[in-house]
């Protein structure tokens, strides 16, 4: 058996999105797991259509999900080009096609745009299949030929179908698929311009690149003939096909930027692991087996096999993937916790993706910006305050706002917090009573400030600790949950403290 080739193969008109990196993934683990080869082939004949800087965005995203390619765009190999465009400037495809013309698997259409306009009309008045299935050129004479050369009529290039016959592949996924040839179009394989098509292109590139497996979307299926006659046209051995089941939203609908589909790199942007984005699109329509779920990329390369694929359709579910991400962020020590957030803090397209307008969360950049003062000003006070709210986030975006009430001079109090609390007759004096006792206290760690709390509810004959550590919360933090009171009290330190109990208690007093 062949070692595996497997090529991903995008076209640079757009951002990369979910559904084709997890093509470029499954390629990618594949490729890992057998110890095969991944191809980076750039398909970027639709010249109509290019984006400027694509190709280094898809190369971005990539990088930033270690999907890795051993051949391809970028670092070269036995098939160079890797550029389409550049295999077309130097006449692999026009040779290739020259031959089809000959064998008379391929012929010249001249059809305008209008007529074909009339014919697809016409196919759907009359209930026929949709689609060029010769006209008059398909059988033309080489005098019909001729003449519209001379004429001066654009001139595509079509492959001709088989007739009166059954077409049949093997897929991987979902076994034996037939077609009856006759309602099987002719493609275009080079278009007027002299650049060949996807179906003509992809499927000359995946012979002279030896792929052996056509991995590519179930929507693609209905292309499976074409492109399977056109490797018996020129006697080629035909690679495995596979197509990979669609991903759709929970509610059963086409992926849409409602069910967070977008472009890889925003969710780089909103604070999303590439280790939890890989394991949650890995397992949108590919299981390891058994109920495993979290699996870091290693674990991911050393189960895939092509057998865990499914038919039925695969769910971008968001709230899996926020679930996924806040596990791999409780996972992290704080130490590299605190570098993944410096680094994501530092990326250039964060706080222009919170920026932006219509975010979900336009306090969020504000939040974020204040995060990157700390840490130029006193990255080991972040460092301390980010366990305490490492177990209350999902992605790297939200330590903005977690964090922002140990940052700022003074909290925000929210209504309710304030109103139930600060209106308690004890309050006042229990403010009073810890500033003085924090600024006489000789250690302030964790348990110490522990010690403090309950030895003065002891004191007051409180039996529960709540009408002591309700109100300390609010006053020191604005809030009415978070982290764990006497961690955030070690946290704060003694002149953070000591400053906003100072504040509380005013307010406490002017509500009294």
């Amino acid at each position: 058996m062949n070692p595996v080739r497997v090529r991903y193969a995008p076209s640079p008109t757009g951002s990369p999105h979910v559904g084709n990196i997890r093509d470029a993934l499954f390629k990618h683990l594949l490729a890992k797991n057998t110890g095969g080869v991944h191809i980076l082939r750039i398909e970027d004949t639709d010249r109509a259509r290019l984006v400027p800087g694509c190709e280094d965005e898809i190369v971005a995203s990539l990088r930033w999900l270690s999907i890795e390619w051993q051949e391809g765009f970028g670092v070269g190999g036995p098939h160079e080009p890797y550029r389409q465009s550049e295999r077309k400037e130097l006449g692999i495809y026009a040779k290739l096609v020259e031959q089809l013309l000959a064998s008379g698997h391929a012929y010249p259409a001249f059809d305008t745009s209008e007529e074909l306009t009339a014919m697809r009309e016409y196919q759907q008045i009359n209930k026929q299949p949709i689609g060029y299935f010769g006209g008059i050129w398909r059988d033309a004479t080489p005098e019909q030929v001729a003449q519209a050369r001379a004429e001066g009529r654009t001139e595509v290039i079509r492959q001709r179908i088989p007739r009166n016959t059954t077409i049949v592949i093997e897929d991987v996924i979902r076994g034996r698929i037939e077609w009856d040839s006759n309602t099987v179009d002719d493609p275009v394989l080079i278009k007027g311009d002299g650049m060949p098509t996807y179906h003509f292109a992809a499927m000359v590139d995946d012979h002279l690149m030896e792929i052996t497996h056509i991995m590519r979307g179930e929507e693609w299926i209905s292309s499976a003939p074409k492109h399977a006659c056109l490797f018996d046209a020129f006697g080629w051995q035909r690679p495995a096909f596979v197509h990979c089941p669609v991903i759709k939203g929970k509610d059963g609908s086409k992926l849409s930027k409602r069910h967070g589909d977008t472009r890889v790199l925003d969710f780089r942007s909103a604070g999303y692991l590439p280790e939890a984005l890989i394991n949650f699109v890995a397992l949108i329509g590919w299981s390891p087996g058994g109920d495993r779920e979290l699996m870091n990329p290693t674990e991911l390369a050393e189960a895939f096999s092509l057998d865990g694929l499914q038919p039925s359709p695969g769910v971008f579910d968001l709230d899996k993937l926020r679930w996924m991400n806040g596990n791999y962020i409780r996972a992290f020590s704080t130490e590299e916790l605190f570098n993944r957030l410096v680094e994501y803090i530092r990326e250039s397209d964060t706080l222009a993706y919170w920026s932006r307008e219509g975010t979900d969360n336009p306090a969020t950049a504000g939040h974020l910006s204040q995060l990157a003062a700390a840490l130029e000003r006193d990255p080991d006070f972040v460092r301390s305050l980010l366990p305490l709210e490492q177990e209350r986030v999902v992605t790297l975006a939200d330590f903005g706002e977690a964090c922002a009430f140990f940052l700022v001079d003074e909290v925000e109090f929210v209504d309710q917090g304030r109103e139930k609390w600060f209106g308690e007759a004890h309050v006042p004096e229990l403010f009073t009573s810890m500033r003085e006792k924090i600024a006489a206290a000789a250690a302030l760690e964790t348990a110490d400030c522990e010690a403090l709390v309950r030895d003065y509810a002891a004191a007051h004959g409180m039996e529960k600790l709540g009408p002591v550590v309700h109100p300390l919360r609010v006053a020191l933090s604005g809030k009415t949950k978070g982290p764990g009171l006497f961690e955030m009290m070690s946290v704060l330190g003694r002149d953070r403290m000591i400053a906003r109990f100072q504040r509380a208690e005013a307010m406490a007093r002017s509500n009294g």
